[in-house]
């Protein structure tokens, strides 16, 4: 998901490249994909490439006399090319909402995007990677350090956190480009588009995590490196049909199972947005809000917290 570019007017090299690609990736990489680097439980789901049924997870919103007010899509952020997942109720909401709420609404806008996370990703006179993390890293760290682009004096000028993102776009599965996010975002050219977080605040949780969470982070990467792939692709195929369970058990694991990781990278994101969409649900334009699957699942999801304010959430296939 390197770092310190000399300038963003040159050309870009291929650790700029990475860098502009990082952020591009982040939210798979703050729940998904850290549940593909933690090894998440592996699920039957059929594929793709295997004839499943698209279906995910998407929701209509309602109050107990049957009005819709809103609706609801779980995506993801990163897709090979090709992958079918447009349904014809997600095409008919969003033909019918009145405003688009996503995490971040830049997402093409790749440039801004790096220069925020190279404000918030780079300090001089930090100590090498290989200082992060334990011995028997080190020949891994290399590696991806390498196909990264990441040069020891890069290494020295990294956060750990963003090292860790860095390092999983090496092996990270799909392209952002083809994210549903992004699909939404075109969608809604020309109407109204909110954002829950946006790109400094959102980069700005990672930033502020201990150091010793973060190294923990980058451990995680560097550890499962060479499944992060299949891990993230199962993890793609649970999201494509809806499979919540899956989803569910994906946040419970590896980082997302340490109290204070989960706390910040999960459990209160989700408090923050809850009373954005519970008011924008109470509002005269009925939204659909799009965010990361991981966020709908579970007694912490927002499905359940909005249940827990009234609304009523019918899953639509």
């Amino acid at each position: 998901m390197a770092v310190m570019l000399a300038s963003l007017a040159k050309a870009e090299s291929k650790a700029e490249r990475r860098l502009r690609l990082a952020f591009a990736a982040l939210v798979l990489a703050l729940l998904l994909a850290l549940g593909a680097c933690s090894e998440a439980p592996r699920n039957t789901t059929r594929g793709p490439g295997e004839g499943a049924r698209p279906s995910p997870l998407f929701y209509e919103i309602a109050r107990d006399d049957g009005a819709v007010h809103g609706w609801m899509l779980g995506t993801i952020h990163a897709l090979p090319a090709g992958t079918e997942w447009r349904t014809a109720a997600i095409m008919d909401a969003a033909a019918a909402a009145d405003v688009l709420i996503v995490e971040v609404a830049g997402l093409d806008d790749p440039k801004a995007m790096a220069r925020i996370f190279r404000q918030l990703a780079t300090t001089p006179g930090l100590p090498p990677l290989s200082e992060r993390v334990a011995p028997e890293h080190h020949a891994r760290l290399d590696e991806l350090a390498a196909e990264a682009g990441l040069s020891p004096r890069q290494q020295r000028q990294t956060k750990s956190w963003a090292a860790g993102l860095i390092l999983a776009r090496v092996t990270a599965e799909g392209d952002p480009a083809n994210g549903v996010d992004r699909a939404m975002l075109r969608s809604f050219a020309g109407r109204p588009v909110r954002e829950l977080e946006g790109a400094q605040a959102q980069l700005g949780i990672f930033d502020a995590l201990p150091e010793v969470d973060q190294r923990a982070l980058l451990t995680a990467v560097i550890r499962t490196s060479d499944t992060a792939s299949s891990e993230a692709a199962r993890l793609r195929d649970a999201w494509l049909v809806g499979d919540a369970r899956a989803l569910e058990a994906a946040t419970r694991t590896g980082l997302l199972a340490e109290p204070a990781l989960r706390l910040a990278l999960y459990t209160q994101r989700n408090q923050r947005w809850l009373g954005q969409l519970d008011a924008a649900l109470q509002g005269p334009n009925r939204p659909l809000i799009a965010v990361g699957a991981a966020h709908l699942v579970g007694p912490e999801g927002l499905v359940t917290l909005l249940e827990a304010r009234g609304w009523r959430l019918n899953r639509v296939k």
